[in-house]
């Protein structure tokens, strides 16, 4: 056993995938490179991320794998759990070494594991697009504070530039200190201090914007609200039902749900 570190991106994991193959190591443990490692008897390498044997493995695999598994294999990556990881390593070299495509031999365990985490990946990216919220500032910028399971931002990105064309906006992950802004024309990745959008936001809060609102958003806010209110059945409330599809996690996005 050899364990591969890698410093946990995209380009890392192909490259520790080109390794494999240049060295003939297939019997591989995957580490981050900050994570210690207890084994005393596998050797150990630090993969560099490399573009251009990333660039060969990634053609390699849309070469053996159908679309659908070229996605599913992205997606897994976005999930950024280490064991993940492990299962794409697996998954990839199985691919590599088959003679016949892959995707869908569900006996093999890593082809189930990745999709298994596609499913994961795909149900917090749909949930991000059905409960994200915005608010508006007064400079006309709509500002979305949110903190997904999985970095599911990319796959979002298309959803929110093809629904709001007419408006600048913001959707900013607090967890990965990253986010996706908007300015009428294409998106962007932007990385900034995030206490300059909320000031509570080291303590794990949403929403509580240092920036000035505009003036309409308190009315827009309570009116939602009072919508929500009117609407609601009181006699039929089922708290176990509404957390099974809206889980607790989501409610902090949503005006309805704060006080």
């Amino acid at each position: 056993m050899i364990i591969y570190q890698f410093d946990g991106s995209l380009t890392g994991l192909l490259s520790c995938i080109f390794r494999a193959f240049q060295f003939k190591q297939f019997e591989v443990q995957l580490a981050l490179e900050h994570q210690t490692q207890d084994s005393l008897f596998a050797e150990s390498v630090v993969v560099a991320s490399h573009e251009q044997q990333a660039e060969r493995v990634w053609k390699g695999l849309a070469h053996k794998l159908s679309n659908e598994g070229l996605k599913r294999f992205y997606y897994t990556f976005l999930s950024e759990q280490l064991i993940a990881f492990q299962h794409l390593f697996n998954f990839a070299v199985y691919a590599f070494q088959s003679p016949i495509p892959i995707d869908k031999n569900y006996g093999h365990a890593d082809v189930l594991a990745v999709s298994q985490w596609t499913k994961q990946v795909g149900r917090e990216k749909h949930r991000m697009e059905a409960f994200v919220r915005f608010k508006k500032t007064r400079e006309g910028l709509f500002i979305s504070l949110v903190r997904p399971d999985f970095n599911v931002l990319p796959l979002i990105e298309r959803h929110f530039k093809e629904r709001y064309q007419d408006q600048k906006w913001l959707i900013y992950d607090e967890k990965r200190h990253y986010g996706i802004y908007y300015d009428l024309v294409q998106t962007h990745q932007v990385e900034l201090d995030a206490t300059t959008l909320d000031k509570n936001i080291e303590n794990g809060f949403s929403q509580d914007f240092c920036l000035e609102l505009d003036p309409d958003e308190a009315l827009y806010d309570r009116l939602w609200k009072d919508y929500f209110k009117s609407v609601n059945i009181d006699a039929r409330n089922n708290i176990k039902l509404h957390i099974q599809y809206v889980p607790r996690r989501y409610w902090r996005y949503m005006n309805e749900k704060i006080l």
